[in-house]
């Protein structure tokens, strides 16, 4: 009975590995329907969101599952605890792809994304993506010290967001209203991947070690 519990709980941890490389790659197709005005990858990013929701509801009921049925303890607790609420973040990572993909079907043909902002929307992206990834491979190896390093990671998000915000609310936005609303708005979505991405992490380094992770850098507003 033991071992098909273990199993079941690996076989949860296993998916939820599957459902971030779901989302990494949604978060990658979104930038490319963002940045190259592509309508058909923009679809197919909303489209798919429908699966990670689905996703997420089944491996929600499963570890439900394990908690009525098996009263897990101590560490066996916490893995089954983090995963429901990673479950719920990648979903919303996912959901936030899907936004960033609607507002790039929004304005097709034209591009959502000035053109002296491209760079910085790119380097979002790429932070983002890699956040993603970070998380999913912490969770799948159990490595405590590279969920640890999201924290920093996040501030080059910030820094991304900060430097975006000089160029929008610059006296010279050469731009029209349209595009600042846009550039707000793609840019919030971008950091919040990139939150919930750190609190995955958090949550990596709390099943790890017992304790969740504290400071500054662990503090998502």
């Amino acid at each position: 009975m033991r071992e098909s519990y273990h199993e079941s709980l690996e076989s949860v941890i296993d998916d939820l590995v599957g459902m971030n490389h779901q989302v990494q790659n949604a978060v990658a197709l979104a930038t490319r329907a963002l940045l190259d005005a592509d309508l058909a990858v923009a679809e197919q990013v909303i489209s798919g969101d429908a699966q990670l929701d689905a996703t997420h509801d089944e491996l929600e009921t499963r570890c439900f599952s394990l908690l009525a049925r098996q009263a897990p303890v101590a560490g066996e607790l916490r893995m089954i605890v983090a995963a429901l609420r990673m479950v719920a973040d990648l979903a919303r990572m996912g959901d936030l792809a899907a936004h960033v993909a609607k507002v790039a079907r929004l304005r097709y043909p034209e591009k959502a994304v000035p053109e002296g902002l491209v760079a910085n929307f790119s380097l979002m992206a790429r932070v983002a993506e890699e956040m993603v990834e970070t998380a999913g491979r912490s969770l799948l190896e159990r490595n405590a010290h590279d969920a640890g390093k999201l924290a920093e990671s996040d501030e080059e998000m910030d820094d991304l967001r900060r430097s975006q915000f000089k160029v929008l609310m610059g006296p010279n936005w050469p731009y029209s209203i349209e595009a600042a609303v846009d550039v707000a708005l793609l840019g919030r979505y971008y950091e919040r991947i990139a939150d919930h991405a750190v609190i995955m992490a958090s949550r990596v380094i709390y099943v790890i070690t017992g304790t969740a992770p504290s400071g500054e850098n662990w503090s998502i507003a």
